[in-house]
């Protein structure tokens, strides 16, 4: 195969970035508008839990986005858990290098987890992840022991098992450990991908278009929801699917 020269491998990596980082945008132009469809639906879920009973909603979250994300992909998610039930103090964004090492991101991951237990008093947090922050949850939860201070995790179109998506940027180390059949992905998805007590769920859809396959989201072990259409960066808006992680996390 003939080489690709330096200016069509940066124009690869230029399209590759742009369609990675959209939902970051994304997420912010429409927090508006999916903090009020967020109301309706908590207002409805929150009709129907009153019959079965209260929410269990004490535990602290930990969000992890993904690739060049940031905390502010999480102001819907928020929003949501909010209406549920849970307090701002017991909702937290964990923020990493997207460009440098995803075992150093985990590590980071660690830290930060036991920080907010200290905070919070609690023995255990949950975790809900977007894309590659997959990938730095379950570094953490299966190499690192932490499923022991996780209740449950929650992936939202994880790059679970790595994106072919992940060759255009392979000049990072973050996106040659996403691309499937790297020695990152082996680590944790060898053997257990479920390990511990943790209570695991993952969403994913067909229709994502950056997580190649899509079933790459889904856990041996977890209960795997496959969302009918929703694309990877919708899925941070989603109050829908966003309404059923709360749940999960609460059940």
């Amino acid at each position: 195969m003939r080489p690709r020269s330096p200016r069509r491998l940066l124009g690869v990596l230029a399209a590759a970035t742009a369609a990675l980082t959209l939902f970051s945008s994304a997420s912010t132009a429409g927090a508006a508008d999916s903090a009020t469809a967020a109301t309706r639906t908590a207002t409805t879920a929150r009709s129907s839990d009153a019959a079965a009973g209260t929410l269990s909603t004490g535990t602290p979250v930990v969000f992890v986005h993904g690739y060049t994300g940031d905390a502010s992909n999480w102001v819907t998610a928020m929003s949501v858990f909010r209406l549920n039930g849970w307090d701002s103090s017991d909702l937290f964004a964990y923020e990493y290098n997207s460009y440098g090492n995803n075992i150093t991101n985990a590590q980071g991951l660690a830290t930060f987890v036991n920080n907010v237990k200290a905070r919070t008093g609690a023995s255990k947090v949950a975790i809900v992840n977007h894309s590659m922050g997959g990938l730095v949850s379950q570094y953490y939860l299966k190499v690192l022991g932490g499923n022991t201070s996780v209740s449950h995790l929650a992936s939202i179109a994880g790059a679970n098992h790595g994106t072919t998506f992940a060759g255009a940027c392979l000049i990072y180390t973050t996106c040659q450990q996403m691309y499937p059949g790297s020695s990152f992905i082996s680590q944790i998805s060898s053997g257990d991908e479920t390990p511990g007590a943790t209570r695991y769920a993952t969403w994913y859809s067909a229709c994502d278009g950056i997580i190649l396959p899509y079933t790459s989201t889904r856990l041996d072990g977890a209960t795997n929801n496959n969302v009918l259409c929703q694309t990877h960066i919708g899925f941070l808006a989603d109050t829908v699917v966003l309404g059923q992680i709360a749940r999960f996390v609460a059940s």
